[in-house]
């Protein structure tokens, strides 16, 4: 649906530099004030004295109360910064970003930067904070424009503790504004603003598009009043104390689902069902004490076919639980040796026979693998991240051949799992979820019993091409067709056939293979879905089977049969 505000009405929109989309800072693109945490991070560096830093709190109470115009507020700010060099707080403005700012910028903002960004608009973030508060930001979300209040130097490019004039507030704001659009021949008729603060109501009334976003009172009475659209977002709560008691609810739920799960594996004398009742349970819970909750496509793909290789693209430390919830049971992981040691993270994996890897020592990796081959053997289905570690892009990252090469070897499918807004619950490096929605996508398994090292790189690659584009045009009630991403590049044809031509003489050979087909067929009975359709795709690649043969004697059996549900 093209609601007014969505990402899916700035796809709908006219394209073109004509149209301008104005972002303000805190509060709209970046949940609560860039300028607290910096005026906090001065203070524990010992760069403003304790009577600095009440005089900047109680400046910032005589402005809420009106006693103090905010140009005053604006200088008591940079007066304590006086005579510091502009590149040492351009550092820090960096480093904040980094550690503390970074990840309190609402992933619903970026999405609608970026789909403005998509369709040509100029993208400007308009700020009353200063350029070490919003140049890091901006650059984070690739916003080429800029419109803040800036230090005022001198010639050795020390601070003087002034601020450059006109200063960028209210009405200087919005004169600011329309100067920028004149200058780059922007319709403000046609522009979008996005703006929380009272202040900004004037500007709501330049533009064609207002979007009061997590709106003051007198912002929000006067959109009600005009019937102007209020976006309101939550997806960064996390960062308070209620997130943080949120969180730790959500994690205490691993002591009374390891007591069950105990329990439940000393009373039927079984340690896989005790573990599958941890796992379960578990990952469920902790998503939801959190408020988090899943849109599943395709579900039904989910236990097609068992054991499988379940592949996720990845955005945060969560995903990984998102997609061993959606397994749900006979599940192992792999992962980077340094969540070994992670005081969660470490101990689940260890007690779902997780297997942990040094990406740095490729020996040991390749042994590992075949650890989890042996799993996988024993009836484990394994979730795997084949880009290796956390991409905060906008796209997806180069898939490693790992899980496929162990898919290939185990003789298992492969299921494609896509997140689509993983990143909504939490920043790429976030240890704590916030509340909020993720899409997810469940492909149909993917046989690979036809797949060879020849061609391995072709069939990544489109399965990588699947992800994409899913993500690119997220399906609305039915999953595209797979099949296409599963077809040998155009290019690659010729030079596959070409064998088949130059060899009329060594068909003899081929015709043999069906005699050897018969054992494969009988080692894969124990698990029919899978081999049924290796059986359908073999006449495609003749000579294919008999490479494949000892694979399949080493079919997989479900560890605990009685405990399917």
């Amino acid at each position: 649906m093209r609601l007014p505000g969505s990402v899916a009405e700035i796809k709908a929109s006219p394209p073109g530099p004509h149209i301008g989309a104005f972002f303000d800072l805190d509060g709209t693109l970046v949940a609560g004030f860039t300028g607290i945490i910096l005026a906090q991070q001065q203070f524990m560096e010992r760069q403003m004295g304790i009577s600095d830093l009440l005089g900047m709190i109680e400046g910032g109470i005589s402005h809420k109360l009106g006693r103090l115009e905010f140009e005053g507020l604006i200088r008591k700010a940079t007066q304590v910064m006086r005579g510091r060099s502009l590149l040492d707080l351009d550092e820090i403005g960096e480093r904040l970003f980094n550690q503390r700012v970074r990840s309190r910028v609402y992933p619903e903002m970026r999405e609608l930067v970026r789909a403005h960004l998509d369709r040509g608009h100029t993208v400007c973030l308009s700020s009353s904070a200063l350029t070490v508060q919003v140049e890091p930001v901006a650059r984070y979300l690739s916003i080429p424009n800029t419109l803040t209040n800036v230090f005022e130097v001198d010639d050795d490019g020390l601070l003087t503790g002034d601020v450059i004039k006109p200063i960028l507030w209210g009405p200087g704001k919005a004169n600011a504004v329309q100067k920028f659009a004149a200058e780059h021949d922007i319709d403000l008729k046609d522009s979008y603003f996005y703006a929380d603060g009272d202040e900004d109501v004037a500007l709501m009334y330049l533009v064609g598009n207002p979007r009061p976003t997590n709106p003051e009172s007198k912002m929000e009475a006067v959109a009600r009043q005009r019937g102007w659209p209020i976006l309101k977002f939550s997806s960064r709560s996390g960062t308070g104390v209620t997130g943080v008691v949120r969180n730790l609810a959500g994690l205490s739920t691993i002591v009374p689902t390891a007591a069950g799960a105990i329990g439940w594996g000393l009373l039927t004398r079984n340690r896989r069902r005790g573990v599958n009742f941890f796992t379960r349970n578990f990952f469920s819970l902790w998503l939801t004490t959190n408020g988090v909750s899943l849109n599943v496509q395709g579900e039904e793909n989910l236990t097609k076919e068992r054991p499988a290789i379940f592949i996720f693209n990845h955005r945060n430390n969560f995903d990984p639980i998102i997609t061993a919830s959606l397994v749900g049971e006979n599940v192992t992981g792999v992962g980077k040796k340094e969540l070994s040691e992670d005081p969660v993270l470490g101990p689940i994996g260890k007690l779902l026979d997780g297997v942990f890897i040094d990406r740095e020592d490729t020996s040991s990796a390749v042994e590992k693998l075949h650890e989890v081959e042996d799993l996988v053997s024993k009836g484990l289905s394994v979730v795997m991240a084949p880009e290796g570690t956390r991409h905060d892009t906008t796209t997806v990252g180069a898939f490693k051949k790992g899980p496929f090469r162990l898919a290939m070897a185990a003789g298992v499918p492969i299921v494609p799992v896509v997140l689509r807004n993983a990143d909504a619950i939490a920043e790429r490096d976030s240890s704590t979820m916030n509340p909020g929605k993720v899409d997810v996508a469940v492909f149909p398994p993917v046989s690979v019993d036809d797949w060879s090292h020849d061609d391995l790189a072709d069939h990544i690659a489109g399965i990588r091409r699947l992800y994409v584009d899913t993500l690119a045009d997220w399906p609305d009630g039915e999953l595209p067709d797979i099949a296409p991403y599963l077809e040998a590049p155009a290019d690659k044809a010729p030079v596959k056939k070409a064998p088949a031509k130059k060899a009329p003489a060594k068909k003899a050979p081929a015709k043999k293979a069906p005699a050897k087909k018969a054992p494969a067929k009988k080692a894969a009975e124990g698990a029919a879905p899978v081999k049924k359709a290796a059986a359908k795709k073999a006449p495609a690649k003749k000579a294919a089977p008999a490479k494949k043969a000892p694979a399949k004697k080493v079919a997989p059996k479900p560890v605990d049969g009685g405990d399917q549900e």
